[in-house]
Order: structure tokens, then sequence, then C-alpha cells
């Protein structure tokens, strides 16, 4: 009897062997040691021998038993082994390979635009100054010398807040707290958001601005002239025939509009382009400042951002700015 507990712990050993995976080796274990299994039905006929028999036979079929559970573990730890070896051959990465490629990001052409102007100026003596864009009624209109009756002034035009202050329509503003915190002589621009209540083709409520400003006591048009004439065609590339308009500006007196000779796609003579408003600063808003305005005087100018972009980039509805179309603004990588 001992000899045919030899023959099944062989045939265990084999079958257990033999699995390949974590079924087939449950099959053999259930087969060898389950409830109904061939180890556990010799275990059940110790009770019918006699005690010499029983002992041997006991001993034999126990120490079976036991090796063939360490087999089975030992089998189940080697499977989920070849099993993980073979997951991560599957899964194998080549470091070695090129990652795959991500397209570069650019520049918003607005911000584009806005750095050029920037870097012009900048190689012209001017610094850059900011300031808030809530501002009060101070700031943004009074100082700056708009008449009450101001349409500037008016809810349709300008966001108020509940308190009275509101988003600045322009950065004039920061035109006066500059002068108020330096004084003259003073050479700066001004960049940033301006806000005003309008939106269509070539209008949106939330829009940029670079002014400049420039008090000293030997300044003159002529040297307002020159300095657009210089950034006009430093920030277009090329020798534009530009011309002042006579207009009118609280903050400036005399005033004037910019025009440049423009080319028209349909090849026809070139036309003339409104691109930004200046004139010599109003001695009432150097007062604000508390600068002498008989030995100082001045000039200041101002330019929408995305007037001069569309321009320049040839974009034809200022929205396409703001719209977020990626096939758009790739062209500017």
């Amino acid at each position: 009897m001992v000899d045919s507990v030899k023959q099944l712990l062989k045939a265990a050993q084999e079958a257990i062997a033999a699995s390949t995976n974590a079924r087939e080796l449950d099959a053999a274990r259930v087969q060898y040691l389950g409830k109904k299994g061939e180890i556990t039905a010799l275990l059940k006929s110790l009770g019918g021998m006699e005690p010499e028999e029983r002992r041997d036979f006991g001993q034999a079929v126990n120490r079976a038993k036991s090796e063939v559970i360490d087999m089975v573990n030992a089998r189940r730890a080697a499977i989920e082994t070849e099993q993980m070896a073979a997951r991560l051959a599957e899964e194998r990465v080549d470091v070695t390979l090129p990652g795959r490629g991500q397209a570069r990001g650019g520049v918003h052409p607005i911000t584009r635009a806005m750095q050029r102007i920037i870097e012009i100026f900048g190689h012209l003596g001017f610094e850059v100054a900011t300031g808030p864009e809530v501002e009060d009624d101070y700031y943004n209109f009074e100082s700056l010398n708009f008449p009450a009756h101001h349409p500037a002034r008016a809810m349709h035009d300008t966001f108020y807040f509940g308190d009275g202050r509101l988003l600045r329509t322009h950065t004039s503003p920061v035109q006066i707290r500059e002068m108020q915190k330096q004084g003259a002589p003073i050479r700066i621009i001004a960049p940033g958001k301006v806000y005003r209540s309008d939106y269509d083709q070539t209008h949106s409520p939330m829009f940029h601005q670079v002014e400049g400003l420039l008090v000293g006591e030997q300044v003159t048009m002529a040297d307002l002239k020159g300095v657009l004439q210089t950034f006009v065609n430093a920030f277009f590339e090329a020798d534009l025939d530009m011309r002042f308009r006579p207009s009118y500006f609280p903050f400036t007196e005399p005033s004037a509009e910019v025009d440049i000779a423009w080319h028209k796609d349909d090849g026809s003579d070139p036309g003339w382009l409104e691109i930004l408003g200046c004139g010599m600063v109003h001695p009432n808003v150097l007062k604000a400042c508390e600068v002498d305005s008989e030995q100082y005087i001045g000039y200041a100018f101002g330019m929408g951002v995305e007037r001069l972009a569309m321009l320049r980039y040839g974009v034809t509805d200022l929205r396409q700015f703001f719209d977020n179309d990626l096939q758009f603004l790739r062209q500017f990588r």
C-alpha cells in the first residue's frame, strides 16, 4: 500500500509539473487534495485498517499530502513569474526609440505685436510703465481734462462698478500716475488691457493699447511726428507715407489722427488708413499732475494693438484673435 502512495505521488508530481496556467494547476490540486481528491480518499480509508497498518500507511499518505502542497505552491509561484515575464516582454518599451512628436506652441499674434511695439519704443528711449486696470473717475477722466458731459463717461461706453469705480477705457491713467510720481522730464509708454462697451468685426469689449508720453523743456510737434514715423517704418518694415490729420482729444491740444498710406488688396493706388491718435499734452493735464506747464511741454500718443496686428498680419476680423481657433493661431508659431 505504501508503494501505491509513491505511485500516486509520482502521478501528482507529473500533473502539477505539466500545468501551464493557474486554471490547470488548480485542477490538479483539486484532483489530489480536494474534498473528493485521491489523497483525501486515502486518508479517509485509514479508519478501516489495523493499527499497525494504519500507522505506516497514514505516515506515508501525510508525507505525500505535504509534498503535493509544496509542489502546488512552488508551481503556482513559477507560473506567476512566467506570466509576469511574458507580460513585461509584451509591454516592453524601447526607450531608444524617439518619443512622440509634440507640436510647439507659439506666441499669440497680439502678444507678438505688443512685444514688437515695446521693443521699438525701447530703442527710442521710452521706458515701460504699468498701472491698475480698475480705476476711478479722477484718473480715467477728470485728470485727463474730460468735461462732465463727454460721451465717454456714459454707461453705454464704459464698464462701471457699483461703487463708482470703472474698468479703464485707456491706459492714459498710467501717464497721470507716473507724472505724479516722477514729475518732469519723463519719457514712458504704457502698454496694457483696456475695456469699452463695444463688440463687432473691428471692436472688442477688451483690447490692448500702447500709449506714449514725453514731457520736457524743448518738445515740439515735429519731434512727435519724427518718433511716430520711425515707429511706423520699423513696425511694418517699410517706408510708409504718414500724415497728421487735425482731430480732437480732451487731453491734447493740438490733436491729430495719424494716417498711413496703405496698399489695397485690389492693386489700386494706396489709400489712407488711420492707425493712432496723438497731440501735444494739454496744459490742464500737466497742472493736474503738478507739472509746471510754463516750463514743460510734451506730447502723447495712443494706439490699439489689435488694429496694428490686423494690418501687419492681414487679419480682416478682430474676433479671430479671441476665438481660440488653433488652425488660425498655428500660423503664428
